[in-house]
């Protein structure tokens, strides 16, 4: 389709009347181009643009604020980076975060920048709020369900979704408007210090990828020759020390990325169900992440019973489920909160591990809150007279005798 043929249809499209609009705004191609629609198309009398930091790294920072200045747009700037680090990164590790293999991530950022956004919206009487998400992806879920919920009154642009626009045809209305874009791959990438994702609803099914996408993940045959020995606490389910040294989540997190990743640890190629139970290939970077996970699970199965084990893994698989599917403000994401926060009390340890060429090699682990005693259960001890379980094997195998015959007479 030509310029004149997109054109034409943002033209034909019908739109709501706007006065004030607040904009969630990173400085990607979506979000740019949407300032720009808000001028010529929607002629907004006055644009509130917002960025929240949520640890994307201060080179994507600096790149929204450069954005905005090209753009001529006076940024409102939250800081929520140690929120979405104490808060809900904490509460993702607690709950052993795990989507169908993605570490749930972008689909927190978004709901809480979306309550951001929301809340200033309302506090400067603004009449919409526009976000930038396409009509095929998931997060366009996700923040109209967070917008519906902070700021039930306002009308809600997607403008991607709502003019139709492919990605193609993005870039060309950019080109065509003197809009900057700086997107290295088609769908451009999401960055927290949690999880990286990358071209998200735009890699095919056998689409070789370029070698300079990632930024932490090296690849087995550059990865360290050596390897690495990493130490790490937890205390109440949440790492609490690196190496020996006592830090915030927030500064574990991102050097444990670059550890992990320089030792071929993170790469995630899978396929995804999205919230319209469509597929796609998704690729996501998380070093971090799948050593502390790992580590978590490990520890969970140290320290918990198995009646707790068993009953949290369905309430985890809840909880990514809601995050996922736009429900981080559901009353039931507050009850399982609760439950998982009262299990890691006893979530306590110190593991030491290898991490070589995208192996995580459990050395030792130690925790005073474990529930492992080998001077009872192991069969190198005596622990307690063996005998003692002859008559409860007996009676445990009850059932099964009783199910033999009734199987002689059928």
């Amino acid at each position: 389709m030509g310029i004149k043929d997109i054109l034409k249809k943002i033209e034909d499209t019908e739109i709501p009347e706007v006065n004030k609009v607040a904009v969630a705004f990173s400085g990607g191609l979506d979000s740019a181009l949407g300032i720009e629609l808000l001028r010529r198309k929607y002629k907004a009398k006055e644009i509130v643009p917002i960025t929240v930091d949520v640890g994307q790294g201060d080179e994507e920072i600096e790149e929204g604020k450069v954005k905005a200045s090209q753009l001529g747009i006076q940024l409102i700037w939250l800081e929520a980076r140690e929120e979405f680090t104490e808060e809900w990164i904490a509460m993702a590790i607690q709950a052993n975060s795990n989507y169908l293999g993605y570490p749930v991530s972008t689909s927190m950022t978004r709901q809480l920048i979306a309550k951001k956004v929301a809340e200033v919206a309302v506090a400067n009487n603004c009449d919409a709020i526009m976000e930038g998400s396409s009509g095929k992806g998931n997060d366009q879920y996700r923040m109209h369900n967070v917008f519906k919920m902070f700021a039930p009154n306002l009308e809600i642009l997607v403008p991607v979704r709502d003019f139709d626009l492919a990605r193609l045809e993005e870039m060309e209305l950019c080109r065509e408007w003197g809009v900057p874009v700086t997107e290295q791959i088609t769908g451009g990438d999401d960055k927290t210090m949690w999880c990286r994702s990358i071209a998200s609803g735009a890699i095919d099914l056998n689409q070789k990828l370029p070698e300079d996408i990632w930024m932490w993940y090296q690849p087995p045959e550059l990865a360290s020759d050596k390897g690495d020995i990493v130490e790490l606490k937890f205390k109440g389910g949440i790492p609490t020390a690196l190496n020996g040294k006592d830090m915030p989540l927030g500064y574990i997190v991102p050097e444990l990325n670059e550890i992990g990743g320089r030792n071929a640890i993170g790469k995630i190629d899978m396929f995804e169900d999205g919230i319209m139970d469509l597929k796609s290939r998704e690729l996501y970077e998380a070093p971090a992440a799948t050593v502390i996970l790992k580590l978590h699970r490990d520890l969970e199965q140290f320290c918990l019973t198995k009646d707790e084990i068993q009953f949290k893994s369905a309430v985890d698989q809840k909880w990514a489920y809601l995050i996922y599917h736009g429900m981080a403000y559901h009353p039931l994401k507050g009850d399982l909160d609760a439950f998982i926060k009262q299990s890691q009390k006893v979530v306590n340890g110190r593991y030491r591990v290898k991490l070589y060429r995208g192996n995580i090699d459990i050395l030792e682990r130690e925790s005073d809150t474990g529930l492992f005693y080998p001077e009872i259960r192991s069969i190198k001890t005596g622990g307690f007279d063996q005998r003692m379980c002859a008559d409860a094997a007996h009676i445990r195998g009850l059932p099964f005798e009783i199910l033999a015959k009734r199987n002689k007479k059928s």
